[in-house]
């Protein structure tokens, strides 16, 4: 049974594995770890395919500036709920390396930061099969924004309570 996530707003299945996963599917999309995209880099590259790349929190996002076009999905892992370093590179990712594909979340990933983390660009996120469906409500729990951000991973479009107050108020 394939993995569920939730995807741009909604629950879909994953098409994406990770390489410890497939057995011999040459047609796989397939995410895998830093490590594995440099030590292997041109192999991957003469293997084609959708190719994504998951960072972990002491990973500069610059270490994939050269390559970031070969990428059609890269992902921050937390490994536990005070590691915040993805919110981060998910924001350079998107603002400063324009990064336009998909940003996923990994790890310890729970229903209480989902619209943080779709605030600064992550728009894919892996939970808990169990917290998913109660998860995908989290992404419209909130319909203001007090300050600036990303908002690429949100479905809904925000009030900006510093751009829609009156200037009177």
């Amino acid at each position: 049974m394939p993995r569920r996530l939730l995807r741009d707003g909604r629950i879909v299945d994953d098409d994406w594995s990770y390489v410890a996963q497939v057995q011999g599917n040459a047609d796989a999309a397939l995410i895998l770890t830093l490590a594995e995209w440099q030590n292997e880099r041109a192999a991957w590259i003469a293997r084609g395919g959708r190719l994504g790349v998951v960072l972990l929190p002491a990973h500069k996002v610059e270490l994939l500036a050269p390559d970031i076009s070969r990428f059609a999905l890269i992902g921050a892992e937390f490994p536990g709920p005070s590691e915040g370093r993805g919110y981060s590179q998910a924001r350079l990712l998107r603002e400063h390396w324009k990064f336009g594909g998909e940003m996923r979340a990994t790890g310890y990933v729970r229903r209480d930061q989902l619209f943080f983390m779709a605030r600064c660009g992550f728009n894919s996120f892996e939970l808990p099969d169990a917290d998913i469906e109660d998860a995908y409500t989290a992404l419209s729990t909130f319909s203001s924004a007090y300050q600036p951000s990303n908002d690429a991973g949100l479905p809904l479009k925000l009030r900006h309570r510093w751009r829609d107050t009156p200037a009177s108020a």
